[in-house]
């Protein structure tokens, strides 16, 4: 009574005092700017809000819940409304526009909002990135990133709901979000059933059921990989689609020409008009519109290049393209895309930009140091090993296979050991091999029965003085021809054979070069991240810390998987058509992964396993490189411990001893389902942390961040750069090594070059290939780089801000490092015969082609 009478003299200071108006400000992309094919979607969009269907905001209490029925949510505030959506224009070209929304602010009621309802009462989705508070009363700025598509309230049962940028772990959540917190995640899950459309937000799993499609014959069948001990693999995103019609076992295929709608939460696709999606299209047109038409050129005039001069013209002069097949690429591909991608504008011929690697030396490429350099500085520096027996062992099983033992004897490499023997190099640990026997030969028969013709392979190198890697010897191996068990027919090759060496090279590049493409680089990076982005998403909140740890490293990857799933890792896709593994590709993969062990895909732990180095405590960070000049593990190392300790300091402002890691229940449910869901086929295995220790814990968030970013960027980005020109990293090998007393062996020693050519570089393969890696290997212009964050209010807590940008700092530093390194000409295996240095692990660059820039993800 008393306060009536005093609110009523003052004429109510409760509303003096508790209510008054809040401004914020939106930001967001409207539909029109990202899409150029629905300029409807503006005018609707305002119609709509010219009848009143508008786009309204209300603030949830952080701190007062509503009890009557709500169960313990936060009170909700008045819905405020975005301003003049109208006369509000966006230019039409990816901008954001912001918008003022002015809310009803009752202090008492709202307290500190944590969070904020949005309904798009409009015609069309539109991309939220922020909503900031100005002046709030105790408070000041108050930062909500979005990030996300809203899509009309119509696609969905409830709200949509986003959170400020405050970090809880779930036990420490107000009780007034924690509800919120929890639907949130639900609605993520989904319930497992039906078709997914592009407005569901829904992360599930599936096996790889859609690589084949029976529907069109049994040739199109492949193998399901995932959910069998035979064909085991890591988990996809699930996409609901309807059973083939031949098989329910296998998912349907979409129609090409819809691959770029195929089914990945709204929120994983490729954003703006970056040149990712420029990109999505440019791969399309290669599969659904090149590929046919240079198959139709090629099988008319099966041209096979002559000379390596032929090869050049790629770059130098182009290409001449018969006229009707320019008229059909006319018709089918955007002009800008024709221009930018395939270098002509719909004149005859095809173009390409001077790889790296034949920038300065057109034929430097073909020395044995480069050939052996770039196992350690190439695309795939992630295979050679110390050998530490003679003769190399294998460990298939001689009850299937036989005697697999190395036919390589000492009398083969004792005389370039420096004259050394052979036990005192592999006692002073100076004895390397690239061995690609023992994960080939199972297959090997199988993948011969197709086009391709090729070997399994060894080859041993030794570390000279100098620090430089010399080939010693070359094994190819073929299956006996009267069964496995029978063992392998060997046959050895030696530098002093020159053109038999040269093609014994070529055969050791084709096998490196399918093992880094399927292995290397689509298993061991995008495949086995995709389960990660998945189980994050469905058990951490993004107010947990570890998701907001680990979300920039998922960007993009599990658009571009599906992509990869839809044109090039499919049956009859454009890998089977330029990897030597052909139809065989994917559940050669399977098998390898296998061999997949999460704990050492920790960069030291890799180095370790392959007997490349030691530990050492008077070394930095305990390691020691046996081949001191070892690009990749030298920057690699740098990086390593960056991201270890960057993932330390964050983890230790919100983790401070063990027992908060085993009491984390997201963290829990996390961990278990990425164990016994999206990697379910290895669940039993010994080797996955436990998840009770805060060493557990920064150990996997740093092999997450690794993996997603630099050894991605490492593996992928120098694909253009080093196999752009075909010879040296030849892709595909169609014939065996002649024999002597044939024709073909005379043709050997009389052209040998001509022999190279016709044996590994086919003119449409080698054009659809060089076509394929330049697209892979290009940054887009809105790439975001490690030790950057595309959102600059990501957290609220400063400790967590000072770590990130400790860690920025000290990014840049490392490149400045190896920058200096690459100028050092001691470090020879830095810049090689070809004189290309080694820039694939500078985490900067710029948009483009440039085979330098770690992503923080695996973005293409």
């Amino acid at each position: 009574m008393f306060k009536n009478i005093i609110d009523a003299v003052t004429g109510g200071g409760d509303m003096q005092n508790h209510r008054q108006t809040v401004k914020g400000t939106v930001v967001l992309m409207k539909k029109n700017v990202l899409d150029f094919n629905d300029f409807s979607a503006s005018l609707l969009d305002r119609l709509h809000e010219f009848l009143g269907k508008r786009v309204s905001l209300q603030l949830i209490s952080a701190v007062n819940a509503d009890n009557h029925g709500n169960g313990l949510k936060g009170k909700l505030g008045k819905a405020a409304y975005l301003e003049d959506w109208i006369t509000t224009f966006t230019p039409l070209t990816a901008g954001e526009a912001a918008f003022t929304v002015t809310f009803d602010w009752d202090n008492e009621e709202i307290g500190t909002p944590g969070a904020f309802l949005i309904r798009n009462n409009h015609h069309s989705e539109f991309y939220l990135k922020s909503l900031t508070l100005e002046d709030v009363p105790s408070h000041g700025v108050i930062h909500f990133p979005c990030n996300s598509w809203v899509y009309p309230a119509s696609k969905y049962q409830n709200d949509r709901v986003f959170f400020s940028n405050k970090t809880y772990l779930p036990a420490e959540t107000p009780i007034s979000l924690l509800k919120y917190r929890e639907e949130e995640l639900e609605n993520l899950r989904g319930d497992g059933k039906g078709q997914l459309q592009e407005w569901d937000r829904v992360y599930d799993y599936e096996v790889y059921n859609d690589l084949g499609n029976p529907d069109k014959g049994p040739q199109h069948a492949r193998p399901v990989l995932g959910g069998s001990t035979e064909y085991p693999y890591p988990r996809r995103g699930r996409t609901g689609r309807a059973p083939a019609k031949s098989d329910p076992k296998y998912e349907s295929r979409l129609n090409l020409a819809l691959s770029l709608n195929i089914y990945v939460p709204r929120d994983e696709r490729f954003g703006h008009l970056k040149l990712a999606d420029f990109l999505s299209y440019a791969l399309k047109s290669i599969v659904q519109v090149l590929k046919p038409e240079f198959e139709s050129i090629f099988d008319k005039t099966p041209n096979e290049f002559d000379s390596f001069e032929d090869v050049l013209k790629l770059y130098e002069g182009g290409l001449e393209v018969p006229e009707g097949v320019i008229k059909v690429i006319r018709d089918n591909v955007p002009l800008e895309m024709l221009k930018e991608i395939f270098r002509t504008d719909g004149e005859r011929f095809l173009k390409f930009p001077l790889p790296q690697v034949i920038a300065v030396d057109k034929f430097a490429w073909r020395t044995d140091e480069e050939f052996a350099r770039e196992m350690l500085a190439g695309i795939n520096p992630v295979m050679i090993r110390r050998l530490e027996e003679f003769p190399p062992a294998s460990k298939l099983d001689p009850k299937v296979y036989g005697d697999q033992t190395s036919t390589i004897t000492k009398e083969h490499i004792e005389s370039n050991l420096e004259g050394h023997t052979i036990n005192e190099v592999i006692r002073e640990r100076k004895l390397f091999i690239l061995d690609h026997h023992d994960a080939l030969m199972p297959y090997l028969r199988r993948i011969n029965s197709t086009s391709t013709k090729t070997y399994a392979s060894r080859t041993l190198l030794l570390l000279q003085k100098n620090g430089t890697l010399k080939p010693l010897a070359i094994e190819l191996s073929l299956p006996h021809p009267e069964g496995d068990q029978h063992g392998a027919i060997s046959k050895v090759f030696v530098p002093e054979e020159n053109s038999l060496w040269q093609l014994a090279k070529g055969y050791v590049g084709v096998v490196d070069s399918g093992y880094h493409q399927l292995i290397s680089h689509w298993l061991h990076t995008h495949a086995v991240i995709e389960p990660f982005i998945i189980a994050t998403n469905r058990q951490l909140s993004v107010l947990h810390p570890i998701y907001k740890l680990l979300h920039p490293h998922y960007r993009d990857t599990m658009n571009i998987n599906a992509l990869g799933r839809q044109i090039l890792i499919n049956a009859g896709g454009a890998l089977e058509v330029t990897v030597f593994t052909s139809k065989y590709s994917m559940e050669f993969s399977s098998m390898l992964y296998k061999d997949w062990v999460f704990p050492e895909q920790a960069l030291p732990q890799d180095l370790l396993k392959r007997g490349v180095a030691v530990k050492d405590s008077s070394c930095p960070h305990g390691i020691k490189l046996l081949i001191e000049d070892y690009p990749f593990a030298v920057d690699g190392l740098e990086i390593w411990f960056a991201i270890k300790i960057w993932v330390e300091d964050y983890c230790s402002v919100y983790y401070k001893d063990d027992e908060s890691i085993k009491k984390d229940a997201e963290l829990q449910s996390w961990w278990k389902e990425i164990r016994e869901k999206g990697h379910g086929d290895k669940k039993d295995e010994p080797w996955w942390p436990k998840m009770q220790t805060r060493e557990e814990l920064i150990e996997t968030c740093a092999i997450i961040i690794w993996t997603a970013s630099a050894l991605h960027a490492a593996i992928n980005f120098g694909q253009y750069p080093y196999g752009g020109y075909p010879p040296n990293r030849p892709a595909i090998s169609s014939k065996l090594v002649p024999e002597k007393g044939t024709p073909e062996y005379d043709e050997l020693l009389a052209n040998p070059d001509k022999t190279y050519l016709k044996t590994f570089t086919s003119q449409f393969k080698a054009v659809l290939g060089i076509s394929l890696v330049e697209i892979l290997s290009r940054h887009s212009s809105d790439e975001v780089y490690l030790g950057q964050r595309d959102t600059e209010n990501w957290t609220s807590d400063a400790d967590a801000l000072e770590a990130f940008a400790k860690f920025g700092k000290k990014i840049e530093d490392i490149e400045e490092g190896m920058k200096r390194m690459n100028n050092d000409e001691k470090l020879r295996n830095r810049y090689g015969p070809v004189k290309m240095p080694y820039t694939l692990l500078y985490p900067s660059s710029e948009g483009g082609l440039t085979g330098r820039g770690i992503p923080n993800s695996v973005s293409i």
